[in-house]
């Protein structure tokens, strides 16, 4: 018998197919332009030397990364970025997660509780950074005149290199906790009622409550807040700018902030330098999430 004939491909389905491609290409153009060029470029200028005008002089290979991974400052620069990524991580989410339980409660007046708490997310990080400068201005900040008041010495909250990395991280804890209150805060509100009074029908209050049911709920939104919250501390750069501008004695020089003065930063132009770093930090943040995907993934609860 002959062979049946092989079906002939759906010419409406290619035309929408060529039309959906069509409909990609102002997005395509945006991200070669302002994502895929970038890229290229920092990798190809990672690799080549600069003249005064940081202009690329010719290719060195590995010399720029050979001159990072042996400076001692650049490893004070990475453990410094670790620091701050800790220290604003962590709390950030532990604070928003107290706040979220708390404020979930149906009390009377709790609705204006959260809006304050989440007030934070309308200020941008200029506005915000501004204020906490004042506030921890040694002569005439708020914090300084409290101790003041209690016969207490005052503080260099951002001169003193033993408080200014701690005092940079509360500031980004603040700037955080509106966005992490608001995601917690609308995972809670998803909670079923029915999971939550059959958990206390089966005898469940209070903590362990929160810690067997409601906790493993929240995985979800835990889970993108850490992930989301450690690019951001790795890249965070403006508090770090308009408070210190990576002082005292480069005490919150992070790596994003280094890169800024290798580039542009008291008329430096040392593009191949900065571009080696900005390599590494990529590789850092593609790893830490690639580690944060593969291993705490598992545990959370997607129901």
């Amino acid at each position: 018998p002959a062979a049946k004939a092989s079906p002939q491909p759906d010419r409406q389905t290619d035309r929408g197919s060529l039309r959906a491609l069509w409909y990609l290409v102002p997005a395509l153009l945006v991200f070669a332009l302002f994502l895929f060029y970038p890229l290229g470029r920092s990798v190809f200028l990672s690799f080549q030397g600069s003249d005064l005008f940081g202009r690329p002089s010719g290719f060195v290979g590995f010399d720029q990364y050979t001159r990072l991974f042996t400076d001692s400052g650049f490893w004070n620069v990475m453990w410094v970025t670790l620091g701050f990524t800790v220290l604003t991580v962590v709390p950030s989410i532990a604070i928003a997660l107290a706040l979220a339980l708390l404020l979930h409660q149906k009390i009377r007046g709790i609705r204006f509780f959260r809006t304050a708490f989440a007030l934070p997310f309308a200020y941008s990080v200029a506005t915000a950074s501004v204020i906490f400068g004042v506030m921890f201005n040694q002569a005439t900040g708020v914090l300084n005149g409290m101790l003041a008041f209690f016969g207490l010495d005052r503080v260099g909250w951002l001169t003193d290199p033993a408080w200014a990395l701690l005092s940079v991280s509360l500031a980004t804890v603040w700037m955080q906790l509106g966005y992490n209150l608001l995601v917690l805060s609308a995972g809670l509100g998803a909670v079923s009622d029915d999971v939550v009074e059959a958990a206390r029908l089966d005898g469940a209050h209070g903590w362990r409550m929160q810690r067997s049911i409601i906790m493993p709920l929240l995985t979800p939104q835990l889970f993108f807040l850490l992930v989301t919250g450690t690019i951001h501390a790795l890249q965070s750069f403006g508090q770090i700018h308009i408070l210190t501008k990576g002082g005292p004695q480069d005490s919150t020089t992070t790596l994003v902030y280094s890169i800024y003065e290798q580039a542009f930063a008291n008329n430096n132009s040392n593009f191949g330098y900065a571009s080696a770093q900005a390599v590494v930090l990529l590789i850092i943040v593609v790893a830490v999430s690639a580690i944060q995907f593969g291993v705490l993934e598992r545990k959370v609860f997607y129901r």
